[in-house]
This record gives structure tokens, C-alpha cells and sequence, in this order.
């Protein structure tokens, strides 16, 4: 089942880490981006194509002249557009769900429904199609809701509302179209309360693989205040899940939802990203994705060892349980995110990127990486920001403490203008 030749589709820091594991699986396979970043042609092992993720038949076109064996599409928004399915008609081997099966992340009313025929956990909802029917609900149940847009919004659809008032602003919000289409329908859930963990699991369809459990911050300030971003740091294996919790998960969550997604004929072939929240009364499930999250990807692709590429080519095929074992290193991954100015408003752009340290090529070492995301090259080669997370600096080692402190180290290392971080990332699992 050795795969030689792996393409992946995007082009932020999840793409970069994906392309960097693949390349490490055994038999080192030749892995393209298309179209990836700045930096992306600097992972050891990695071409770049410069064809953009809604392009199917160029990409098409680049699996055959480029006689690619698996393609592993990154991103939501490609998955939720059918890409998997054009390129499967054109005879591909895809790591990634049709557009059926991202409907678990491109309507969150869609998962609402398909998650309660399936008897999962997760919060009472209310499904509204206008601001005033959204205000009337919420009057009606006077008490603070989480407010969502229906659609994708690139993380940032979702509004916890502190009381009444920032509920049916929410809503106001959603459906003034700052979110585009993706906010003319909205959906209000109840607020629960616990702490929140994300879990991963690889699967043809049929038979699931489960990765470590993972914590994201998605806040952009310290202390998880402010507004939501696409997530400014990440820590894994999260020990608020065992192993007999991630059985519980598998029994309670995966397992039902796989078998309803067949019940509706959908045959789903990728990863299963399930957002989930520890409540005194059980496990509820937040939210689906139909893709790695980000930062979550760059935190957990170190910690795998094995041949990745045959996992996910086993996905792709339908025949998980021939799949070669994936095995987990027994170590703690810490993964913290540098912004660029602004965000997660409107970012500022064309910041030079400095690196004092060993090299902004630099991701080769056995225990810590830098994951690029928002950057592009210039004609002499220097990286700039280019969009709101620029990149992620990932460590592992025998404890959280030691983990953070080298990945904050190496952040330390790394400059350009209006740079964000948050310094208390891990802070549910660092002593110091």
C-alpha cells in the first residue's frame, strides 16, 4: 500500500503540516501543495503547484502529469464545494468527504438534525430564517443563547452571547450579511458549560481511527477574552479525555453519526473532527468539521508515527482495517500561533517576517517545528504576513511545561510588525 506520490490541497499552516508529516511517512513519499504558501516549498520532501483550491480541472490536469496517487484536500470550503467528488469522478484516490458529507460543517442545521435522528448528545436548538424570528425566540426563552451563523464562516460565525441584548444583536449581526450567504439562516442553541475538547478521527467510511484529543484556544486574549478567532494555539494529548473517555466518545458520538451518514447513503472518507464540551450531565457535541482543525493539525502531526500517507490512502480506498498501524509518541505537543496586526479584524498585510533563530526553514527537528501559514515570498525571497494567523510554533517534549516553554522560546525568535500571540496558551496543563 506505499504511496508515492500524495498531493494536498490548500495553503495555510494545516496544509503545511499535513504535507510535512505525508512527506515523513515510510517509503518518503514526493508530496505537492497546491497552491500552499510562502513558505510551503521549503518543507523537505515538498513541491508547490500554483493552482488555486477551486480549480478542479487544473488540479485534475496536475494529478496526471504529476502521476499523483492520493490527494488530501485541507480545507472546509473546497470540501463543502464538492471538490472530493470532481476529483473522484475523474478517477482519484481523495482523503476527503463529498460535498454530502461536509454538510456536517457546511450547515450546522443539517448536523442539528442528522445528530438528533442519531440520538447524539448535543445542545436544544431553535433553527430561524430572519432577524425577527430570531429575536422572538430569544425574548421568548429570555436567557443568553449561543447564536450561529448556519453556513461556513471561516471560524467566525459564532457569537456566546453574555446576556439578552448581545443575543439579538448576534442575530441582527447574522443576518445583516457580514457572513454572506452563509448567515441567511441561522441557528440559536442553549449555552452549556464545561470544558471543551476536540476530537479526531480518520475513516473510510465504515471503521474509524481516533487520534489524541486535542485543546484549542480560540479567544484572541489572554485569559480566552475577546472576540473568536480560527484559533491561536493548541496543546495534545488533552488528559481531560482517557482512553476509556475516547471509548466513550467513539460509542456515544462517531459511531452513531457514521452509521446515520450511511443510512443517508453518504459514504464519508476523510476526518471526522467532532468540537465537543464535558458537561456535569455528559458529553455534548458542540459542532462537526469535515476537515483537521487548525491549530489542532499542527499539534498533532508530530506526535503520529507510521506511514501516514497509507493510513489516509486507506481512508480514501474504503479499507481502513488493512490500513498499516499508526502508532502515537508518548509525548506532549504545544502549538502557539503569531497573528498579524488586527486580526481577527481585518488583518494588515506585507509585514516582513524576521528569524533570529535557526532558520525560517527550519522544520526538520525531531521536537520542534514552525508551521507557516499567512505568508507569501518576495522576489528576493523574504517571507511577509499575508493573512491573519501567520504561523505556529509547535514543540514536543515529556511534559506540557517543557513543551510550551520550547515553542515559546522559539516564537521568541521569530519578529514582524504588529505581532499577536497569547502567552497563557496550555495554561489548563502548565504548572509554571
Amino acid at each position: 500500500m506505499a504511496v508515492a506520490r500524495v498531493l494536498v490541497v490548500g495553503s495555510g499552516g494545516r496544509e503545511n503540516a499535513l504535507a510535512w508529516a505525508l512527506a515523513r511517512s515510510q517509503g518518503n513519499p514526493q508530496v505537492w501543495l497546491a497552491p500552499g504558501n510562502g513558505a510551503s516549498a521549503a518543507i523537505s520532501g515538498c513541491n508547490t503547484l500554483a493552482i488555486d483550491v477551486a480549480d478542479a480541472a487544473g488540479l485534475v490536469a496536475a494529478c496526471t502529469a504529476n502521476q499523483i496517487s492520493l490527494v488530501v484536500i485541507g480545507p472546509e470550503g473546497p470540501l463543502a464545494a464538492g471538490l472530493a467528488d470532481q476529483l473522484r469522478a475523474a478517477g482519484l484516490a481523495v482523503f476527503g468527504p463529498g460535498a454530502d458529507g461536509a454538510q456536517l460543517e457546511a450547515s450546522k442545521q443539517w448536523a442539528k438534525q442528522l445528530m438528533q435522528e442519531a440520538g447524539v448528545p448535543t445542545a436544544d436548538f431553535w433553527v430561524v430564517n430572519s432577524a425577527e424570528e430570531g429575536g422572538q425566540i430569544a425574548r421568548q426563552l429570555n436567557r443568553p443563547l449561543v447564536v450561529k451563523a448556519d453556513g461556513l464562516a471561516a471560524g467566525k460565525g459564532v457569537t456566546v452571547a453574555s446576556n439578552l441584548e448581545e443575543t439579538i444583536a448576534a442575530i441582527q449581526e447574522c443576518f445583516s450579511g457580514r457572513f454572506g450567504i452563509a448567515g441567511s439562516r441561522v441557528v440559536l442553541e442553549e449555552q452549556l458549560s464545561g470544558p471543551e475538547v476536540s476530537v479526531f478521527a480518520l475513516t473510510d467510511g465504515k471503521q474509524l481511527l481516533l487520534l489524541p484529543p486535542a485543546q484549542d484556544h480560540k479567544r484572541i486574549g489572554e485569559g480566552d477574552k475577546g472576540p473568536n478567532t480560527g484559533g491561536m494555539g493548541a496543546y495534545a494529548p488533552a488528559p481531560l479525555l482517557d482512553a476509556a473517555g475516547l471509548e466513550q466518545v467513539r460509542e456515544l458520538v462517531l459511531e452513531p453519526v457514521l452509521a446515520a451518514l450511511r443510512q443517508r447513503g453518504i459514504s464519508y472518507r476523510g476526518v471526522i473532527y467532532a468540537g465537543l464540551m464535558l458537561t456535569t450531565s455528559g458529553i455534548k457535541v458542540i459542532e462537526f468539521n469535515c476537515r483537521f482543525g487548525d491549530p489542532e493539525c499542527q499539534t498533532l502531526m508530530p506526535l503520529l508515527e507510521g506511514d501516514l500517507a497509507a493510513v489516509f490512502m486507506a481512508c480514501a480506498e474504503g479499507k481502513l482495517e488493512s490500513a498499516p498501524s499508526l502508532t502515537i509518541k508518548p509525548l506532549c505537543s504545544a502549538c502557539v500561533v503569531a497573528a498579524a496586526a488586527n486580526y481577527p479584524g481585518e488583518p494588515r498585510l506585507g509585514d516582513l517576517i524576521c528569524d533570529l533563530g535557526a532558520g525560517l526553514n527550519d522544520v526538520e527537528a525531531e521536537v520542534s517545528q514552525l508551521f507557516f501559514a499567512g505568508v507569501k515570498s518576495d522576489q528576493t525571497k523574504q517571507l511577509k504576513t499575508s493573512g491573519g494567523r501567520v504561523l505556529a510554533a509547535v514543540a514536543q517534549a515529556d511534559d506540557f511545561d517543557s513543551a510550551f516553554a520550547a515553542a515559546y522560546k522559539r516564537l521568541a525568535e521569530v519578529s514582524f510588525a504588529g505581532m499577536q500571540l497569547r502567552r497563557d496558551i496550555g495554561h489548563q496543563v502548565r504548572h509554571r
